[in-house]
């Protein structure tokens, strides 16, 4: 069950990915449900929604650190898949394959989206090109299209200090990875907290022993 949902969520979003950076360039958008639902093209050089660590070396040590969280969570999960003794429920598992392959999939854009396409800005991206791509590796930035701007108004002028100012919510761009990690993680708080809790407790105790 966990394989088949990391392979789903992988080639799914990198599907939907591949589809906007050599269909649109950066910037551009389009409707699908009236204004409140648009595929907006956006790249980021960080985490989820759009969150960014600057620097050339706040992008290295974040691919690194994504890296290594990908290692830590794949161990878990394939603990999860052996663990005889007290064997977890298939939800569980289904929760903590969703938060590793939305990982997965945007590490993805980090380490290869640089070498394997070129530029986005005022053009429609080429992959693999001939002149090589807009980066190296490691320094690739995460696709992100998904944007619901379900509330655009503006604050009232009584309001201090944004008065007069527009307000968008949801304002935050994000893609198919980012919902994978959301719902598990979403999910996990929700009807599994205390098994996650329990996990730790005895990985920690194993360690002190």
């Amino acid at each position: 069950m966990a394989a088949s949902v990391i392979v789903a969520v992988l080639v799914i979003d990198q599907i939907i990915k591949f589809a906007v950076k050599t269909n649109m360039m950066l910037g551009e958008e389009f409707d699908v449900f009236g204004d409140w639902f648009k595929i907006h093209f956006v790249e980021n050089n960080g985490m989820a929604f759009g969150m960014e660590l600057a620097g050339g070396w706040g992008k290295i040590l974040l691919s690194v650190f994504r890296l290594v969280a990908i290692s830590a969570i794949g161990y878990y999960l394939l603990k999860l898949c052996k663990r005889k003794d007290a064997p977890v429920s298939t939800f569980y598992v289904v929760c903590i394959a969703l938060v590793l392959s939305g990982a997965a999939g945007n590490i993805i854009d980090s380490v290869f989206y640089g070498v394997l396409f070129d530029s986005s800005i005022g053009n429609v991206a080429s992959f693999l090109p001939e002149m090589g791509g807009y980066s190296t590796w490691l320094h690739g930035r995460v696709v992100d299209m998904f944007y619901f701007p379900l509330i655009n108004t503006i604050y009232p002028d009584w309001v201090p200090f944004v008065g007069g100012d527009p307000f968008i919510f949801f304002r935050p761009v994000f893609n198919f990875a980012d919902s994978a990690i959301t719902v598990g993680i979403a999910l996990l708080l929700l009807f599994h907290r205390n098994t996650l809790n329990e996990d730790l407790s005895q990985d920690e105790k194993k360690e002190t022993k």
